[in-house]
């Protein structure tokens, strides 16, 4: 943390080997949160750069009260925010049609494979609207509070949860609008 300070007040102070190195020691953080808004490794890599870059021009705003991870984690939130606003407003959808069908039937063992949920889950989530997908996604997939969620995007707590209801009642509308609900009973 110690040299994290130093570098962060070096960075500010327009070093840019400073700089490299807090990128090169919360990237692998930052790549992995990133993940979670697309799943093409060229867009990920293009998110996390934005993400550095829009956090180098707001250095002079970070005040140190709390770890820089969790700065660099509230800036890279919003870009992936702003990603799937711009994703939406493109009117780029997966279906669930243009994925291979999983058919848990035909599983022996009538267990769902971690990979194939998780697929099946991206499916669906990508066709929620981006504040229903980002409340969810930081719920579900990065372990954040109420609490957290609602500091990140700047909303109420009472919001936050309100979001959260909704999202999940449309997410399981959706699952039974695709079958999903009769294929995989975790959705249930």
């Amino acid at each position: 943390m110690e040299n994290d300070l130093t570098d962060i007040l070096a960075s500010a102070a327009g070093d840019s080997e400073a700089y490299r190195r807090l990128v090169k020691a919360f990237e692998p953080q930052i790549a992995r949160l990133m993940w979670r808004f697309t799943r093409d490794k060229t867009e990920c890599e293009i998110l996390v750069q934005d993400v550095f870059v829009e956090a180098f021009f707001s250095l002079k705003n970070y005040r140190g009260q709390g770890p820089f991870l969790h700065w660099l984690n509230k800036i890279a939130t919003r870009v992936g925010y702003r990603f799937w606003k711009q994703q939406e407003r493109n009117k780029i959808f997966i279906d669930v049609e243009d994925f291979e069908a999983i058919d848990v039937k035909a599983n022996t063992d009538d267990q769902i494979d971690s990979t194939e949920a998780a697929q099946a889950l991206h499916k669906l989530l990508a066709k929620l609207p981006a504040d229903d997908r980002l409340v969810l996604t930081l719920m579900y997939f990065e372990d954040c509070t109420i609490e957290t969620i609602a500091d990140r995007m700047a909303w109420t707590k009472a919001g936050t949860k309100m979001r959260a209801m909704r999202a999940r009642a449309k997410l399981k509308k959706i699952a039974e609008k695709e079958n999903f609900s009769e294929r995989f009973e975790w959705i249930k």
